[in-house]
Protein backbone atom coordinates (compact mmCIF):
# COMPACT_ATOMS: atom_id res chain seq x y z
CA UNK A 1 0.00 0.00 0.00
CA UNK A 2 1.35 3.48 -0.81
CA UNK A 3 2.65 5.20 2.32
CA UNK A 4 3.22 8.84 3.19
CA UNK A 5 6.26 9.47 0.91
CA UNK A 6 4.46 8.01 -2.13
CA UNK A 7 1.24 9.91 -1.40
CA UNK A 8 3.03 13.24 -0.89
CA UNK A 9 5.04 12.93 -4.10
CA UNK A 10 1.99 11.84 -6.10
CA UNK A 11 -0.04 14.78 -4.79
CA UNK A 12 2.72 17.05 -6.08
CA UNK A 13 2.62 15.40 -9.54
CA UNK A 14 -1.16 15.68 -9.80
CA UNK A 15 -1.08 19.27 -8.62
CA UNK A 16 1.46 20.28 -11.24
CA UNK A 17 -0.61 18.66 -13.98
CA UNK A 18 -4.24 19.44 -13.09
CA UNK A 19 -4.64 22.31 -10.60
CA UNK A 20 -6.53 25.27 -12.06
CA UNK A 21 -8.66 23.22 -14.46
CA UNK A 22 -12.44 23.16 -13.96
CA UNK A 23 -14.23 19.86 -13.39
CA UNK A 24 -16.74 18.84 -16.04
CA UNK A 25 -18.12 15.77 -14.32
CA UNK A 26 -17.38 12.97 -11.87
CA UNK A 27 -18.22 9.42 -12.93
CA UNK A 28 -18.37 6.49 -10.50
CA UNK A 29 -17.43 3.49 -12.60
CA UNK A 30 -18.06 0.89 -9.91
CA UNK A 31 -20.84 0.76 -7.30
CA UNK A 32 -18.30 0.49 -4.47
CA UNK A 33 -16.32 3.58 -5.48
CA UNK A 34 -18.31 6.48 -4.01
CA UNK A 35 -18.72 6.12 -0.24
CA UNK A 36 -20.86 9.23 0.42
CA UNK A 37 -24.25 10.46 -0.80
CA UNK A 38 -24.24 14.08 0.41
CA UNK A 39 -23.11 16.45 -1.01
CA UNK A 40 -23.80 15.27 -4.53
CA UNK A 41 -20.82 15.17 -6.90
CA UNK A 42 -22.76 17.42 -9.29
CA UNK A 43 -22.08 20.29 -6.89
CA UNK A 44 -18.41 20.23 -7.91
CA UNK A 45 -19.12 20.42 -11.66
CA UNK A 46 -17.78 23.64 -13.12
CA UNK A 47 -15.48 24.30 -10.17
CA UNK A 48 -11.69 24.49 -10.63
CA UNK A 49 -9.32 22.10 -8.92
CA UNK A 50 -7.81 24.38 -6.28
CA UNK A 51 -5.28 22.00 -4.75
CA UNK A 52 -4.17 18.40 -4.44
CA UNK A 53 -3.15 17.61 -0.90
CA UNK A 54 -2.74 14.63 1.37
CA UNK A 55 -3.66 13.37 4.80
CA UNK A 56 -1.95 10.19 5.91
CA UNK A 57 -2.45 7.68 3.07
CA UNK A 58 -5.31 9.69 1.52
CA UNK A 59 -5.20 12.07 -1.45
CA UNK A 60 -7.34 15.23 -1.20
CA UNK A 61 -8.69 16.86 -4.38
CA UNK A 62 -10.19 20.23 -3.46
CA UNK A 63 -12.56 22.03 -5.83
CA UNK A 64 -14.10 25.48 -5.40
CA UNK A 65 -13.80 29.23 -5.93
CA UNK A 66 -15.21 30.79 -2.82
CA UNK A 67 -12.96 29.57 0.00
CA UNK A 68 -9.83 31.72 0.44
CA UNK A 69 -8.35 29.21 2.89
CA UNK A 70 -8.62 26.51 0.25
CA UNK A 71 -6.68 28.64 -2.24
CA UNK A 72 -3.92 28.95 0.35
CA UNK A 73 -3.76 25.22 0.98
CA UNK A 74 -6.03 24.94 4.03
CA UNK A 75 -8.06 21.89 5.02
CA UNK A 76 -5.64 18.99 4.91
CA UNK A 77 -1.86 18.90 5.05
CA UNK A 78 0.32 19.21 2.01
CA UNK A 79 -2.12 21.02 -0.26
CA UNK A 80 -0.29 22.21 -3.36
CA UNK A 81 -1.81 24.77 -5.67
CA UNK A 82 -0.70 26.10 -9.05
CA UNK A 83 -1.81 26.41 -12.62
CA UNK A 84 -2.15 23.04 -14.36
CA UNK A 85 0.45 22.35 -17.02
CA UNK A 86 -1.06 20.90 -20.24
CA UNK A 87 2.24 19.25 -21.15
CA UNK A 88 2.39 17.47 -17.81
CA UNK A 89 -1.23 16.38 -18.15
CA UNK A 90 -0.51 14.97 -21.58
CA UNK A 91 2.57 13.14 -20.31
CA UNK A 92 0.65 11.71 -17.35
CA UNK A 93 -2.12 10.59 -19.67
CA UNK A 94 0.29 8.90 -22.06
CA UNK A 95 2.03 7.07 -19.24
CA UNK A 96 -1.22 5.88 -17.72
CA UNK A 97 -3.37 5.07 -20.75
CA UNK A 98 -5.48 1.96 -20.11
CA UNK A 99 -7.50 -0.34 -22.30
CA UNK A 100 -11.25 -0.75 -22.53
CA UNK A 101 -11.48 -4.50 -21.94
CA UNK A 102 -11.61 -4.53 -18.17
CA UNK A 103 -14.10 -4.26 -15.34
CA UNK A 104 -17.79 -3.58 -15.80
CA UNK A 105 -19.07 -0.09 -14.99
CA UNK A 106 -21.75 0.57 -12.42
CA UNK A 107 -24.45 -0.82 -14.68
CA UNK A 108 -24.31 -3.65 -17.17
CA UNK A 109 -24.46 -1.41 -20.19
CA UNK A 110 -23.54 2.18 -19.50
CA UNK A 111 -21.44 4.19 -17.07
CA UNK A 112 -23.09 6.32 -14.42
CA UNK A 113 -22.26 9.94 -15.11
CA UNK A 114 -22.30 12.59 -12.44
CA UNK A 115 -21.66 16.11 -13.71
CA UNK A 116 -23.16 18.20 -16.47
CA UNK A 117 -26.70 17.01 -17.13
CA UNK A 118 -28.03 15.95 -20.52
CA UNK A 119 -31.52 16.56 -21.88
CA UNK A 120 -33.00 13.56 -20.15
CA UNK A 121 -30.84 13.63 -17.00
CA UNK A 122 -32.54 12.60 -13.77
CA UNK A 123 -30.16 14.84 -11.85
CA UNK A 124 -32.33 15.65 -8.90
CA UNK A 125 -32.01 12.42 -6.96
CA UNK A 126 -28.21 12.15 -7.06
CA UNK A 127 -28.31 8.37 -7.52
CA UNK A 128 -25.60 6.46 -9.35
CA UNK A 129 -26.24 3.77 -11.95
CA UNK A 130 -26.80 0.33 -10.47
CA UNK A 131 -29.31 -1.17 -12.86
CA UNK A 132 -27.83 -1.11 -16.33
CA UNK A 133 -28.87 2.36 -17.51
CA UNK A 134 -26.90 5.54 -17.37
CA UNK A 135 -27.99 8.05 -14.74
CA UNK A 136 -26.85 11.58 -15.45
CA UNK A 137 -26.71 13.96 -12.53
CA UNK A 138 -25.62 17.51 -13.11
CA UNK A 139 -26.21 21.13 -13.77
CA UNK A 140 -28.35 22.08 -16.71
CA UNK A 141 -30.64 19.22 -17.80
CA UNK A 142 -33.89 20.21 -19.55
CA UNK A 143 -35.97 17.71 -17.61
CA UNK A 144 -34.00 16.80 -14.50
CA UNK A 145 -33.87 19.15 -11.52
CA UNK A 146 -30.15 18.56 -10.85
CA UNK A 147 -29.09 21.96 -12.16
CA UNK A 148 -30.79 24.03 -9.48
CA UNK A 149 -29.77 21.57 -6.79
CA UNK A 150 -26.14 21.73 -7.86
CA UNK A 151 -26.25 25.54 -7.75
CA UNK A 152 -27.72 25.42 -4.24
CA UNK A 153 -25.04 22.97 -3.12
CA UNK A 154 -22.34 25.18 -4.61
CA UNK A 155 -23.61 28.26 -2.79
CA UNK A 156 -23.69 26.38 0.53
CA UNK A 157 -20.39 24.58 0.00
CA UNK A 158 -17.81 26.83 -1.68
CA UNK A 159 -15.13 24.18 -1.14
CA UNK A 160 -15.68 20.49 -1.90
CA UNK A 161 -13.02 17.84 -1.29
CA UNK A 162 -12.80 14.43 -2.93
CA UNK A 163 -10.94 12.21 -0.46
CA UNK A 164 -9.33 9.26 -2.27
CA UNK A 165 -7.89 6.13 -0.67
CA UNK A 166 -5.89 3.97 -3.07
CA UNK A 167 -5.64 0.97 -0.74
CA UNK A 168 -2.97 -1.51 -1.85
CA UNK A 169 -3.65 -1.81 -5.57
CA UNK A 170 -5.28 1.50 -6.47
CA UNK A 171 -3.77 4.18 -8.69
CA UNK A 172 -4.93 7.69 -9.66
CA UNK A 173 -3.47 8.75 -13.01
CA UNK A 174 -4.10 10.81 -16.09
CA UNK A 175 -6.56 9.10 -18.43
CA UNK A 176 -5.76 9.58 -22.12
CA UNK A 177 -8.01 6.83 -23.49
CA UNK A 178 -11.11 7.72 -21.45
CA UNK A 179 -12.58 4.34 -22.37
CA UNK A 180 -16.18 3.67 -21.27
CA UNK A 181 -15.15 0.54 -19.38
CA UNK A 182 -11.47 0.83 -18.42
CA UNK A 183 -9.76 -2.14 -16.86
CA UNK A 184 -10.08 -1.94 -13.09
CA UNK A 185 -11.93 1.38 -13.39
CA UNK A 186 -13.35 2.75 -10.14
CA UNK A 187 -14.00 6.46 -10.82
CA UNK A 188 -13.17 9.21 -13.32
CA UNK A 189 -12.82 12.99 -13.00
CA UNK A 190 -13.33 14.62 -16.42
CA UNK A 191 -12.15 18.21 -16.85
CA UNK A 192 -13.39 20.95 -19.12
CA UNK A 193 -10.18 20.97 -21.15
CA UNK A 194 -10.87 17.32 -22.17
CA UNK A 195 -8.27 15.86 -19.80
CA UNK A 196 -9.25 13.36 -17.11
CA UNK A 197 -8.10 11.54 -14.00
CA UNK A 198 -8.87 7.84 -13.61
CA UNK A 199 -8.95 5.87 -10.38
CA UNK A 200 -8.23 2.18 -11.01
CA UNK A 201 -7.68 -0.80 -8.77
CA UNK A 202 -6.03 -4.07 -9.77
CA UNK A 203 -7.39 -7.38 -8.54
CA UNK A 204 -10.91 -8.25 -7.46
CA UNK A 205 -11.29 -6.84 -3.95
CA UNK A 206 -12.34 -3.29 -4.96
CA UNK A 207 -11.38 -1.61 -1.70
CA UNK A 208 -10.23 1.75 -3.10
CA UNK A 209 -12.75 4.47 -2.46
CA UNK A 210 -13.83 8.09 -2.85
CA UNK A 211 -15.54 10.31 -0.28
CA UNK A 212 -16.92 13.75 -1.19
CA UNK A 213 -16.83 16.13 1.77
CA UNK A 214 -18.01 19.70 2.18
CA UNK A 215 -15.78 21.97 4.26
CA UNK A 216 -12.96 20.68 6.46
CA UNK A 217 -12.33 17.01 5.58
CA UNK A 218 -10.51 16.44 8.89
CA UNK A 219 -13.85 16.71 10.69
CA UNK A 220 -15.51 13.92 8.70
CA UNK A 221 -14.92 10.24 8.07
CA UNK A 222 -12.65 8.73 7.00
CA UNK A 223 -10.15 11.37 8.15
CA UNK A 224 -11.67 12.18 11.55
CA UNK A 225 -10.22 9.04 13.12
CA UNK A 226 -6.64 9.69 11.99
CA UNK A 227 -3.81 10.70 14.24
CA UNK A 228 -1.32 13.39 13.18
CA UNK A 229 0.65 12.84 10.00
CA UNK A 230 3.83 10.99 10.84
CA UNK A 231 6.06 13.65 9.29
CA UNK A 232 4.46 16.41 11.39
CA UNK A 233 4.32 14.97 14.91
CA UNK A 234 6.66 16.51 17.47
CA UNK A 235 8.74 14.52 19.90
CA UNK A 236 6.64 15.23 23.01
CA UNK A 237 3.37 14.33 21.34
CA UNK A 238 4.92 11.09 20.12
CA UNK A 239 6.11 10.33 23.68
CA UNK A 240 2.62 10.90 25.10
CA UNK A 241 1.02 8.62 22.54
CA UNK A 242 3.61 5.89 23.11
CA UNK A 243 3.20 5.97 26.88
CA UNK A 244 -0.57 5.54 26.55
CA UNK A 245 -0.32 2.58 24.15
CA UNK A 246 0.23 -0.85 25.68
CA UNK A 247 1.01 -2.61 22.41
CA UNK A 248 3.98 -3.62 20.31
CA UNK A 249 5.74 -0.65 18.81
CA UNK A 250 5.52 -2.10 15.27
CA UNK A 251 1.73 -2.22 15.57
CA UNK A 252 1.69 1.24 17.13
CA UNK A 253 3.45 2.75 14.13
CA UNK A 254 1.03 1.13 11.68
CA UNK A 255 -2.11 2.15 13.61
CA UNK A 256 -3.43 5.17 11.70
CA UNK A 257 -5.20 6.49 14.81
CA UNK A 258 -1.78 6.95 16.42
CA UNK A 259 0.19 8.18 13.40
CA UNK A 260 -1.11 8.63 9.88
CA UNK A 261 0.87 7.55 6.83
CA UNK A 262 3.08 4.70 8.08
CA UNK A 263 2.63 1.19 6.68
CA UNK A 264 4.56 -2.06 6.80
CA UNK A 265 7.66 -0.97 4.90
CA UNK A 266 8.13 2.28 6.80
CA UNK A 267 7.48 0.61 10.16
CA UNK A 268 10.23 -1.94 9.47
CA UNK A 269 12.65 0.71 8.25
CA UNK A 270 11.94 3.15 11.08
CA UNK A 271 12.50 0.56 13.81
CA UNK A 272 15.68 -0.70 12.16
CA UNK A 273 17.01 2.85 11.92
CA UNK A 274 16.06 3.51 15.57
CA UNK A 275 17.61 0.19 16.70
CA UNK A 276 14.40 -0.87 18.45
CA UNK A 277 12.92 -4.37 18.48
CA UNK A 278 9.58 -4.43 16.65
CA UNK A 279 8.08 -6.38 19.55
CA UNK A 280 9.01 -3.91 22.29
CA UNK A 281 5.98 -2.59 24.17
CA UNK A 282 5.45 1.01 23.08
CA UNK A 283 4.69 2.22 26.60
CA UNK A 284 8.06 0.93 27.89
CA UNK A 285 10.34 2.93 25.60
CA UNK A 286 12.63 5.19 27.59
CA UNK A 287 13.42 8.80 26.68
CA UNK A 288 16.49 7.88 24.65
CA UNK A 289 14.56 5.32 22.63
CA UNK A 290 11.77 7.85 22.00
CA UNK A 291 14.38 10.33 20.74
CA UNK A 292 15.79 7.74 18.35
CA UNK A 293 12.33 6.72 17.17
CA UNK A 294 11.26 10.30 16.47
CA UNK A 295 14.41 10.96 14.49
CA UNK A 296 14.06 7.69 12.58
CA UNK A 297 10.48 8.56 11.58
CA UNK A 298 11.69 11.87 10.15
CA UNK A 299 14.70 10.51 8.29
CA UNK A 300 12.92 7.42 6.92
CA UNK A 301 10.09 9.50 5.48
CA UNK A 302 12.53 12.03 4.01
CA UNK A 303 14.54 9.21 2.43
CA UNK A 304 11.46 7.70 0.84
CA UNK A 305 10.15 11.06 -0.37
CA UNK A 306 13.46 12.02 -1.97
CA UNK A 307 13.47 8.75 -3.94
CA UNK A 308 9.81 9.04 -4.92
CA UNK A 309 10.23 12.57 -6.27
CA UNK A 310 12.65 11.23 -8.85
CA UNK A 311 9.92 9.12 -10.47
CA UNK A 312 7.34 9.96 -13.12
CA UNK A 313 4.68 7.81 -11.45
CA UNK A 314 4.10 6.20 -8.08
CA UNK A 315 6.83 3.64 -7.43
CA UNK A 316 6.41 -0.01 -6.49
CA UNK A 317 7.20 -1.26 -3.01
CA UNK A 318 10.14 -3.40 -4.11
CA UNK A 319 11.85 -0.33 -5.59
CA UNK A 320 11.50 1.89 -2.52
CA UNK A 321 14.64 2.52 -0.46
CA UNK A 322 14.92 -0.04 2.32
CA UNK A 323 17.50 -1.72 4.53
CA UNK A 324 15.44 -4.63 5.89
CA UNK A 325 11.92 -4.78 4.41
CA UNK A 326 12.92 -6.42 1.11
CA UNK A 327 16.26 -7.79 2.32
CA UNK A 328 15.17 -10.80 4.38
CA UNK A 329 17.87 -13.48 4.14
CA UNK A 330 20.48 -10.98 3.00
CA UNK A 331 23.17 -9.14 4.93
CA UNK A 332 22.15 -6.12 6.95
CA UNK A 333 23.75 -3.01 5.41
CA UNK A 334 24.74 -1.78 8.90
CA UNK A 335 26.41 -4.96 10.21
CA UNK A 336 27.37 -8.51 9.19
CA UNK A 337 24.21 -10.16 10.50
CA UNK A 338 21.44 -11.61 8.33
CA UNK A 339 18.11 -9.82 8.11
CA UNK A 340 15.37 -11.98 9.58
CA UNK A 341 11.56 -11.91 9.56
CA UNK A 342 8.58 -12.97 11.62
CA UNK A 343 5.93 -14.07 9.15
CA UNK A 344 2.20 -13.48 9.48
CA UNK A 345 -0.57 -14.46 7.11
CA UNK A 346 -0.80 -11.07 5.38
CA UNK A 347 2.54 -9.46 6.17
CA UNK A 348 5.92 -9.92 7.79
CA UNK A 349 7.99 -8.02 10.30
CA UNK A 350 11.59 -7.66 9.08
CA UNK A 351 14.42 -6.91 11.50
CA UNK A 352 18.14 -7.30 12.14
CA UNK A 353 18.97 -9.31 15.30
CA UNK A 354 22.27 -7.51 15.89
CA UNK A 355 20.88 -4.01 15.36
CA UNK A 356 17.52 -4.45 17.08
CA UNK A 357 17.17 -7.45 19.41
CA UNK A 358 20.58 -7.84 21.03
CA UNK A 359 21.43 -10.73 18.72
CA UNK A 360 18.29 -12.72 19.57
CA UNK A 361 16.53 -14.43 16.66
CA UNK A 362 12.78 -14.16 17.18
CA UNK A 363 10.46 -17.12 16.66
CA UNK A 364 8.90 -17.29 13.20
CA UNK A 365 5.15 -17.82 13.48
CA UNK A 366 5.03 -19.94 10.31
CA UNK A 367 7.53 -22.56 11.58
CA UNK A 368 7.85 -22.37 15.37
CA UNK A 369 4.62 -24.32 15.97
CA UNK A 370 6.13 -27.32 14.14
CA UNK A 371 9.26 -27.24 16.30
CA UNK A 372 7.55 -27.70 19.67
Amino acid sequence: MPELPEIVAHAERLSAAFVGIALKRFEPLHPAALKTFDPRPAAAAGEPLVSVGHRGKYLLLRFGRGDPAAREGGGGRGDTAGQGDPALRAKASEDAAVGDDGECNVGDDDAAVVGDGGDGGDGGDGECNVGGEAVVVGAGGDEGDGGDGADDDRRRDPSLVFVVHLMQAGRLRGDAAQAPKPRGGMARWSFEDSSALLLTEAGKERRAGVWLISGDPDESEPLARLGPDADAIDRDDLARRLSAASERVHGFLRDQSHLAGIGRLLANEILHSARISPFTNASRLDDEAVDRLHEAIRTSIERGLAAERQLQDMGRSKNRPNDVHHRVGRQCPNCDDTVRAVEYRRYRVAYCPTCQTGGKVLADNTTSRFLK
